[in-house]
């Protein structure tokens, strides 16, 4: 299993904006292979900017590198520049491998 993750740093004034874009933002990942689940995320507020982070669990590295080359990737990033600036930087990436997993079960 991967997870692949991406911090945003938000501009505290475009917060709502932030989260409307990514609440009515296409979706291209369900049916892919080896796409298991998506969640954003919202963290603390710091002095600048409210941390966000988006975290996409992968069934394999394989699976989420094949995205990455994908169409249906370029079709999610096409307009990723379109809006106003919203972040502090660049989204920051992390990938990592699974090593452990405990369920509820």
């Amino acid at each position: 299993m991967f997870i692949a993750m991406n911090r945003f740093k938000v501009i505290k004034d475009a917060a709502e904006e932030f989260e409307e874009l990514w609440r009515n933002r296409t979706s291209n990942l369900k049916g892919l292979p080896g796409f298991v689940e998506f969640h954003m995320l919202k963290g603390p507020e710091r002095e600048d900017h409210r941390l966000y982070s988006s975290h996409t669990v992968w069934a394999s590295r394989e699976a989420f590198e094949d995205w990455t080359r994908s169409d249906a990737f370029r079709a999610s990033h096409a307009k990723a520049g379109g809006t106003r600036p919203l972040y502090l930087g660049h989204p920051e990436f992390e990938g990592f491998e699974v090593i452990q997993t405990i369920g509820s079960n």
